[in-house]
């Protein structure tokens, strides 16, 4: 057991980025727990937008983190920016996850994983995405990926990043 625990993590840190800064970032259109569908072209040329990927939706990482966004997402909401949470749960599940975590962002749902898959945050072997923040500037491109995530300072380390990649304030 200790032995799979640790390969676990160490698959889940191996993240070999072939997404990189500066590279476009992977089209996205996905249904969320607010109802509607984002789609990344929406926001080219108007804002930029930060994705934070998490695990599984009602484990206790995934929930600290989502409490974090709820609670401070104000930090984030004064720059000019549009979060999500985003993971390959069914939007059922995340939408009950947003409802019980009082989120007021929204949470998109990646079922058929190819959005994972495309920004190379998807564990392929338990088929879940790894814990990593894509953010993604005005113009569509990958301004910086961030997989070494704090869950509990999550909405202050977002608001943070967003000031020293000089995100225009809102």
């Amino acid at each position: 057991m200790k032995f799979f625990a640790a390969a676990l993590t160490a698959l889940i840190s191996l993240n070999a980025f072939a997404l990189e800064v500066g590279d476009k970032a992977p089209a996205f259109e996905l249904p969320a727990s607010d109802g509607n569908t984002y789609n990344s072209e929406d926001f080219i040329g108007k804002q930029a937008v930060v994705i934070a990927w998490y695990p599984k939706a009602f484990t206790s990482g995934c929930t600290v983190e989502c409490k974090s966004l709820a609670m401070n997402g104000h930090l984030i909401e004064e720059y000019d920016a549009a979060y999500f949470m985003a993971s390959v749960d069914p939007l059922e599940d995340n939408t009950r996850f947003a409802e019980e975590n009082d989120a007021k962002f929204p949470i998109l749902s990646d079922e058929d994983k190819s959005v994972a898959e495309a920004m190379d945050v998807l564990i392929p072997v338990i088929g879940v995405a790894s814990r990593v923040t894509i953010y993604i500037d005005i113009d569509g491109n990958i301004s910086f990926i961030d997989d070494d995530i704090n869950p509990a300072t999550s909405a202050e380390d977002i608001a943070a990043r967003l000031g020293e990649l000089e995100t225009p304030k809102a």
